[in-house]
């Protein structure tokens, strides 16, 4: 069994970005090891420059690139943390990025892509998928090299920086745990933790309400399962037919877990309560996850990874609700 990314390919990814990203802080978590009996650690990416780990595998992408092609700008579709992250990673190199925007994109999301100097253009389309085929379309008529969310070894690589430090912070650790959309993040992660800590569990978390990787998994195909909205939105969404994360986690992820609205929900309102700093909902499946694995692994360490903090106000307020 061979990963489709060498850990080689990720140590590269950590020099390259080192400049660009924070190597953000593993925190101990009192409150959440108290209440669930286990050494509770939180990878801290909602502290992230961006507010989201996605700004590492775009800036991986982006610093690989060689003078001639860069100077032709990027471009990549997104309706939040990857367009910021690739408009970040274009901005510290000094180069051009387009990115496509379904109508639906939130108006915050949107004025912060823009205020990094990025190009926008509005799709007439509330499906993502129609953005991403504009963007290619694009790509392709312009010559520019196409920034996937997670379909690239650059971007797999750039997020399995994670994992490096994750295990070198930590010392040993039984469990990880990871929020799934695409996979680019917890293949990342896995590559590594895999091949430098074998008896590290890795734990796939998805929201019920929207599995794709999962049930892809379940199915031993890339499916496209029924979906129902999620406060999860950061892994909403399905998966591209040739995804190369799909045999990474068929291969590297020991357990996949589901996590209902109120689970994720209260994972986020706790973070406000116990520590004072937000997270998205993603993050909130990773935590809900981590916490539900402790009551199986009592005494254990375990990570979970809060993938982000990009939230609005609105989302925030629907969940607290939730929460009860």
């Amino acid at each position: 069994m061979q990963p489709m990314i060498d850990p080689t390919e990720i140590e590269a990814a950590a020099d390259r970005i080192a400049p660009h990203v924070l190597r953000t802080p593993l925190l101990h978590s009192a409150p959440l090891s108290e209440r669930h009996g286990a050494d509770i650690l939180i990878k801290s990416e909602h502290l992230q420059l961006t507010g989201s780990f996605k700004v590492r595998g775009s800036a991986n992408f982006v610093h690989s690139l060689d003078a001639d092609t860069a100077a032709l700008g990027v471009v990549t579709a997104s309706s939040g943390n990857h367009g910021i992250g690739v408009s970040t990673a274009a901005a510290s190199r000094g180069i051009a990025a387009t990115i496509f925007l379904p109508s639906t994109a939130s108006r915050s999301k949107v004025d912060q892509i823009r205020r990094l100097g990025a190009e926008i253009v509005t799709v007439d389309s509330t499906d993502s998928n129609d953005a991403e085929n504009a963007a290619r379309a694009h790509a392709d008529a312009q010559g520019q090299p196409y920034v996937s969310p997670y379909n690239d070894p650059l971007i797999i690589a750039g997020q399995g920086t994670i994992g490096k430090e994750i295990l070198e912070d930590g010392g040993p650790i039984d469990t990880v745990v990871i929020s799934v959309g695409g996979g680019g993040l917890i293949s990342g992660i896995a590559t590594w933790v895999k091949a430098h800590s074998p008896g590290t569990r890795i734990i796939g978390a998805s929201a019920l309400n929207d599995r794709a990787m999962a049930a892809s998994i379940e199915a031993g195909k890339i499916i496209t399962p029924h979906f129902e909205p999620t406060f999860s939105d950061g892994t909403a969404g399905g998966l591209e037919d040739d995804s190369i994360t799909f045999a990474i986690c068929r291969d590297l992820v020991d357990e996949w877990v589901g996590i209902n609205e109120r689970d994720i929900a209260t994972a986020v309102t706790n973070m406000i309560d116990d520590h004072h700093q937000l997270v998205e909902g993603a993050a909130g499946v990773a935590i809900a996850a981590a916490t539900a694995h402790a009551a199986k692994a009592p005494g254990s360490r375990i990570v979970a990874v809060s993938c982000g903090a990009n939230v609005s106000s609105d989302a925030l307020a629907r969940m607290i609700a939730a929460a009860g």
